[in-house]
C-alpha cells in the first residue's frame, strides 16, 4: 500500500472506533469525558515511561488505560460525594492532564514526548513505524493496534448490545432487573481509554477528542435507532477522515486538525439537512392552521 493509502487506513480506523464509542458517550450524556479521558491519559503514558524509560511497548497501553479509568473512578466518586459531573470532570482532567504536563517539562525533556505532540499528534509518521506479520509482511504498528482495538470494541458492544442500549437509555430500569450498572459503566469507560490510547499516538488529542464527540452528536440527528446511529457514526468518521486528508494536502496544514475541522463540517451538514431534527426540515415543516391551535386549546 502507498504511504498516502495507510494514512487513510489509520485515520479511519480511528474514525470508526470513535464512531461506536462515541455513540454511547452522547446517549450518556457523557460528552465530556472524551474530552477528560484523552487529556489524562498523557499521566498514564508518562508515568510508564518513567517507570521503563521506554517509549513502546504494552506498559504504555497499561499506564494510559489505567489513568483513563483513575479519571471515571474519581469522577464518579466526587459525584457520589455531591458534586456536579460537569464540575467533577473539569476539576479531575485539568488536575491529572496538569501534573501529566509537569512531568513532561521536569523529568522527560530529553525524550520524544512533548505536549504538543500529545495534543495535536503526527500521523505522517505512521508509515513508517512498521512491524512483521506472518503471511502478511509490514504494515504500521498504530494501524495493527487499532485493527485490534476495532475488532475489541466492536465485540464487546455485539456482545452486551442489550446491555449497553438498557443501561443508556434506563439506568434505573437496568438495574431493577438485574444488570450490574455500575460494573457496565467501568467496561464502557475501559473501551474508551483502549480507543483513546489507541487513537492518542497517530492523531492526537484533538482529534480523538473530535472523532469520539462530533460524528456521533451528527448522528444521533438522523436517527432513533441505536444500531443505525453507530453505523452512521462510523461513517461520518470515515468520511471526516478522507475529507481532512485531502483539505490538508490541499491547504498544506496540519492533518489532525484538518480532519478534526472535518467533523464539525459533517455535524453542520446533519445540523441543516437532517429530515428530522435539521434546520431546513423544521423550516419546510408544515405549521398547524391558527384554527387548529384554537381547536387545541
Amino acid at each position: 500500500m502507498s504511504y498516502t493509502a495507510w494514512i487513510l487506513l489509520t485515520a479511519s480506523l480511528v474514525g470508526l472506533s470513535c464512531g461506536f464509542v462515541g455513540t454511547l458517550l452522547i446517549l450518556r450524556r457523557m460528552a465530556m469525558m472524551a474530552d477528560a479521558i484523552s487529556h489524562t491519559v498523557l499521566l498514564g503514558i508518562v508515568a510508564a515511561f518513567l517507570v521503563t524509560r521506554e517509549l513502546s511497548g504494552i506498559h504504555m497501553l497499561i499506564g494510559a488505560v489505567a489513568a483513563g479509568l483513575l479519571t471515571a473512578v474519581l469522577v464518579q466518586w466526587f459525584q457520589s460525594r455531591g458534586v456536579q459531573q460537569d464540575a467533577s470532570i473539569g476539576v479531575v482532567f485539568t488536575t491529572l492532564f496538569a501534573i501529566g504536563v509537569i512531568l513532561i517539562a521536569t523529568q522527560a525533556g530529553n525524550a520524544h514526548l512533548d505536549v504538543k505532540h500529545a495534543l495535536m499528534g503526527e500521523i505522517t509518521f505512521v508509515p513508517w513505524n512498521k512491524v512483521a506479520l506472518p503471511g502478511i509482511g509490514e504494515i504500521p504498528e498504530a494501524t495493527l493496534i487499532l485493527v485490534i482495538v476495532l475488532t475489541v470494541v466492536a465485540a464487546v458492544i455485539v456482545a452486551f448490545y442489550k446491555e449497553w442500549k438498557i443501561t443508556s437509555f434506563d439506568p434505573a430500569l437496568a438495574a431493577s432487573i438485574g444488570i450490574p450498572v455500575t460494573l457496565m459503566h467501568y467496561v464502557f469507560m475501559s473501551l474508551v481509554s483502549i480507543t483513546t490510547v489507541a487513537s492518542f499516538d497517530a492523531v492526537g488529542a484533538i482529534m480523538v477528542v473530535a472523532m469520539l464527540i462530533t460524528p456521533a452528536a451528527a448522528a444521533y440527528l438522523w436517527t432513533d435507532r441505536l444500531s443505525l446511529m453507530m453505523g452512521l457514526s462510523g461513517i461520518f468518521g470515515v468520511v471526516a477522515a478522507v475529507a481532512g486528508y485531502y483539505m490538508a494536502v490541499w491547504l498544506d496544514t496540519s492533518i489532525s486538525g484538518s480532519m478534526a475541522f472535518a467533523t464539525g463540517i459533517v455535524f453542520l451538514f446533519s445540523f441543516v439537512c437532517s429530515p428530522k431534527h435539521g434546520l431546513l426540515a423544521r423550516y419546510l415543516r408544515p405549521q398547524p392552521a391558527v384554527s387548529d391551535r384554537v381547536g387545541q386549546q
